[in-house]
């Protein structure tokens, strides 16, 4: 069934390589847009200079290109885009609904990752402080595609959050809501390491009054050592010259039918099959996978 208003996108970060995690998520994401007639979109999430690594913007548009993944429309750079994080930052702070935080890591020691609201209703002024965003006392539930129902309560299990940090970077949960929002993207699909980042995502598309994506978290690829691959763990980066086998293997992983024939085959006519074939209920509801168990 054909739905063209579907727009889906990728949206790496190039602090590394694409690796055979990134592969799977950039896959089921295209494969969901173009299995519809929708389109796909690639943003590249470079808000964090310090992290990022020499040339991996280049080589993230060279693998896409190797492994026949396509994108529509120009690539959108989250660089490119600090006017409109600042001026939704300083509308929040401006209504009371944002707060300067000169809390120290040191200080957080012993919180569990979870904001206490020490600076909440103490005044500070921007300057050298973090902005953090007022979260209600209350549970966010939304019902992924593949993980099913969903739900976490942000003062409990979250706290206050950063949307712009000390040193004057834009946090991701900020820039990757008004960037979709912006792109009108209608689904996301990602992997399943950034499914409790969710909820965060939905209160503030709530309070900026914007529309609600559907959601698809696709299985976390990991290590022998039960991490996830990731540009950290120094994960292979994915070689142009196993295109094909490695797109059949990531079909696997996503619990797609493959067949013996396509081990021929170019990576545009992998993808043209799968996307003929497609079927997201078919995708494991594990939120991880063992590389290990993968053939």
């Amino acid at each position: 069934m054909n739905n063209p208003r579907y727009i889906g996108r990728f949206a790496p970060t190039p602090s590394g390589f694409l690796h055979f995690g990134s592969l799977v998520a950039a896959l089921a994401s295209w494969l969901d847009a173009r299995a519809v007639g929708g389109q796909w979109l690639l943003r590249m999430e470079d808000i964090d200079p310090p992290r990022e690594a020499p040339g991996a913007q280049a080589a993230i548009l060279h693998t896409l290109e190797s492994y026949g993944l396509e994108w529509d429309g120009e690539v959108v750079y989250q660089s490119q885009r600090h006017e409109a994080y600042a001026e939704v930052v300083e509308r929040l702070f401006r209504q009371g609904l944002a707060y300067a935080c000169t809390c120290s890591r040191k200080q957080l020691e012993g919180y569990n990752g979870i904001y206490p609201g020490l600076c909440r209703n103490a005044g500070h002024a921007q300057q050298d402080a973090a902005i953090r965003l007022r979260v209600p006392e209350l549970t966010y539930r939304f019902e992924d595609r593949v993980q099913g129902p969903f739900e976490q309560h942000l003062g409990r299990e979250v706290g206050d959050f950063v949307i712009r940090r000390r040193d004057g970077l834009y946090a991701y949960q900020l820039a990757v809501v008004l960037d979709d929002a912006w792109q009108g993207v209608t689904d996301i699909v990602r992997g399943a390491d950034l499914l409790d980042n969710t909820p965060r995502q939905l209160y503030l598309q709530e309070l900026l009054g914007l529309s609600q994506p559907r959601y698809l978290h696709v299985p976390l690829i990991t290590q022998p050592d039960g991490h996830k691959l990731g540009k950290s763990y120094r994960s292979a980066p994915l070689p142009a010259e196993q295109a094909t086998p490695l797109l059949l293997r990531a079909l696997r992983a996503l619990g797609q039918a493959t067949d013996a024939a396509m081990e021929q085959a170019r990576p545009t006519e992998v993808l043209a099959h799968a996307a003929r074939h497609w079927s997201s209920s078919a995708i494991p509801r594990n939120r991880t996978l063992a590389e290990a168990q993968l053939h």
